[in-house]
């Protein structure tokens, strides 16, 4: 199990975007690898949950958690070997950690917390609760924004993540992104 939660080599520069639910990750994402004709890693947890919402009627509990890490590293590892540019991640492990620690009691399986940790990326964008709440089957902290915020901006410092902070409408968002991923691609060079 704890190979399937490794993150594989490879040629390209790793950017996660980060943050609580309904912050327009998904939205960024798309847009970043659009931007730069790459590839993005969506968020596996979305597709696993809303299959168990529809068939069980159930949500996330602590058993789903390996099953959904695993789930999102075998996709950043296979998506990883398709580009040598820019891989945008729509999620990764230490956001999985920090929903568990937030959903459950502030406890983490040591597997996924070990890989959340040794796991490494280029940068994380880490989006504002600035945007507009938009309810689903799955998201379910409306009222906690804030709270959740704070959570995953102090995993990033706790764990010394290089980090930009992104806020405002999409377009100030890509923006700014566009302007450090460009950095972070002249530097590969």
């Amino acid at each position: 199990m704890e190979e399937k939660l490794r993150q594989q080599p490879s040629n390209c520069i790793k950017i996660v975007l980060f943050g609580p639910e309904s912050t327009g990750k998904t939205t960024l994402s798309n847009h970043l690898a659009r931007y730069y004709n790459s590839i993005w890693v969506p968020e596996y947890a979305r597709e696993y949950l809303q299959n168990k919402w529809n068939e069980e009627r159930k949500t996330c509990e602590p058993d789903d958690l390996l099953p959904i890490a695993e789930g999102q590293m075998f996709l950043e590892n296979k998506l990883s070997k398709k580009t040598d540019t820019v891989l945008i991640c729509d999620t990764d492990l230490l956001e999985t950690k920090v929903y568990s620690e937030a959903y459950y009691t502030g406890s983490c399986d040591p597997i996924l917390e070990k890989y959340a940790l040794e796991n490494t990326y280029d940068l994380y964008f880490l989006t504002y609760i600035d945007t507009p709440w938009e309810a689903d089957d799955l998201r379910d902290k409306p009222d906690e924004r804030e709270l959740m915020f704070k959570a995953f901006e102090n995993a990033l410092i706790k764990y010394n993540r290089p980090y930009v902070l992104l806020k405002g409408d999409k377009k100030e968002r890509l923006e700014l992104a566009v302007k450090h991923i460009d950095k972070l691609l002249k530097n590969k060079k």
